[in-house]
């Protein structure tokens, strides 16, 4: 009898001794692991907040860049915006940008189109825009080919009240030493643009 108890409470002194050791142990180990985890984290989350503050640096001068215009003119319910002038290898210029209709009903853009009686067979369009070198003392209407037809936007179906569409018109090239010139299409005020080299 004695035996057995002893037996008995040996065991049971073993378990609780084991017991007691594994929950020590797992203690230890688990509190361990959230310091660490909160310090990897902590080292972790600090470089890429430093790394957005540098895309942001980087991208902030991008944006306004591209949001700049060569030149903008209003008038007709119209607002013209020039984002491009460019000097191309083949000897013309092209000029490029939006128009947008601020006026209540359809702008169908007839009275862009030059008093030229070539430049009827276009329609609602660009073509009767031109570039105007005042150093030079030259005018340089939009290209043609060789049945009338421009080198230009044509505004076909007209664009409705509020929308915004894109345009182009190709000229020959001015001199290479002529950076600026004036633009001019329709009853819209002149506007001067910087003509750059194309890429």
């Amino acid at each position: 009898m004695t035996l057995r108890r002893t037996m008995r409470i040996r065991r049971a002194t073993t378990a609780v001794a084991i017991t007691t050791g594994l929950v020590l142990a797992v203690a230890g180990c688990g509190g361990g692991d959230s310091d660490d985890g909160k310090s990897d984290e902590s080292r972790s989350s600090a470089p890429p907040s430093d790394g957005g503050g540098d895309e942001r640096k980087d991208n902030g001068p991008e944006q306004p860049a591209e949001e700049q215009a060569l030149a903008e003119a209003k008038g007709d319910g119209v607002t013209l915006v020039i984002s491009s002038a460019k000097r191309d290898e083949g000897g013309f210029v092209t000029v490029s940008g939006q128009v947008t209709n601020s006026g209540g009903g359809l702008w169908t853009g007839g009275e862009w189109r030059g008093d030229e009686r070539e430049l009827q067979k276009n329609g609602g369009s660009i073509a009767g825009a031109s570039l105007v070198d005042s150093k030079g003392r030259k005018k340089y209407l939009v290209l043609r080919d060789t049945s009338g037809r421009c080198l230009c936007t044509k505004f076909e179906g007209g664009v409705e009240s509020g929308q915004t569409v894109d345009w182009f018109a190709q000229f020959p090239a001015p001199p290479e030493e002529t950076k600026e010139v004036s633009f001019q299409v329709g009853a819209m005020p002149p506007t001067s643009i910087e003509i750059s080299e194309g890429e």
